[in-house]
Formats: C-alpha cells, structure tokens, sequence
C-alpha cells in the first residue's frame, strides 16, 4: 500500500508526498549545508542537496536490507527514495527555465548544467528523463518484491528467528512467562521458581 501511495504522488501527480516532502527538503538543504562547512567545490554544493535527499532514504534501505534483515523497513526506505528521484528529475527538467518557486538562492541545476560548468542545459530533459526513470524502476523493484514477500508470509508460519530477542532491542518482542518456553526461560522469574535451577539454597517461607 505505501509503494502505490508513494508513486501515485512521485509518479501519478508528479508531486511530493505530504509530510514527507517536508523532510525531502530538510536532507536537501543539509546537503548544502554539509558542502557550506566543508566546501569542496562550487558544482558539487550545488548538487549535494539532491544527492542528499536521495541517498539518505536509498542509504537507509541498504542498511535495514543488509545489517538489520528488516526486509519491510528496506522496502518502506526504497520507495521513499524512488519518489525523491522523480522529485530532483523535476528539479532538473526546470534548469533551462528556472521556473520552479525556490526558497532562496540560485537555481542548482541551472548552475551546474549551464554554460559557466556543464554547458548541458540542452541535455537537462535527458538527465531528468534517466533520474525518473531509475526512481520508477526501484519503485516497481520494490513493489514487486513487497507483493512477493506478502504472498510468501501468509503461506509460511513465522520462523523462531523473527521473534527471538536480540541484544540490541529495547524492549522484549513476546511475553515471556516461565511456561511459556522451557527453552527460553523468563529473565523475569527469579532462580527460584526456574526448574533447571540448582537447588542450593532452600525456598525462603512465605514466599
């Protein structure tokens, strides 16, 4: 549902997702202020502002993908990115008419592909054509593998490795009562009431 809301809005309408295009500008114009502090040069501060806004979510889809195993936060992360593509290929189709209502400042890609760098404002509908179409074709690579996995999840009972605990959660997944497995036993009962316990020391009364 959300890689077809998401592209309904990138791709249907050509417009941002509401919220959402709100923190697209805000990794935008961290990207320039990333290039402000540590300027490099004047072309790639320009451009770091549409290299932010889609590398965060595509960065974070790699890292819930490879690190995490979190295959629906990957797919949430990859369709995100797919809709900053399509919103920086708009960014870019405009460069040779510097139409678009900007913040403040100058155009980026006006001044990356005019004739003072670049010299391709001719070839900005091209650029803008290949930046939309590699977002829709992570879009669909995403959706198709979401679909995918859906339809695997509802023929397939839940592996023990889904829910088992790991050393970085913050809270526990399931409830772990002391019969609820003998092979996981509650870190919440005390030695004495565990049956593998050593019987060292006896029950104390009353309790």
């Amino acid at each position: 549902m959300w890689c077809g809301v998401a592209g309904w809005f990138a791709f249907g309408q050509t417009e941002r997702v509401p919220l959402l295009g709100n923190v697209d500008l805000g990794f935008h114009e961290l990207g320039h202020l990333i290039m402000y502090i540590l300027p490099i040069n004047e072309v790639l501060t320009a451009a770091m502002g549409s290299i932010m806004q889609c590398a965060v979510p595509l960065g974070l889809a790699i890292y819930f993908w490879v690190w995490r195993n979190d295959r629906v936060a990957a797919c949430v992360c990859a369709a995100w990115a797919a809709t900053n593509f399509s919103d920086v290929s708009v960014y870019i189709a405009d460069a040779p008419y510097e139409r678009l209502p900007l913040i403040g400042g100058e155009h980026d890609w006006a001044f990356i592909l005019g004739p003072e760098h670049f010299d391709r404002l001719n070839d900005a509908h091209t650029i803008a054509g290949a930046t939309k179409s590699f977002g829709l074709i992570l879009l669909c690579a995403t959706f198709v593998y979401a679909f995918y996995a859906l339809t695997r999840c509802s023929s397939a009972s839940v592996p023990d490795a889904a829910t088992a605990s790991k050393s970085d959660d913050l809270f526990p997944n399931t409830s772990r009562m002391p019969s609820a497995d003998p092979r996981l036993p509650s870190t919440r009962s005390s030695s004495w009431d565990h049956p593998s316990a050593p019987d060292r020391v006896p029950r104390p009364p009353g309790r």
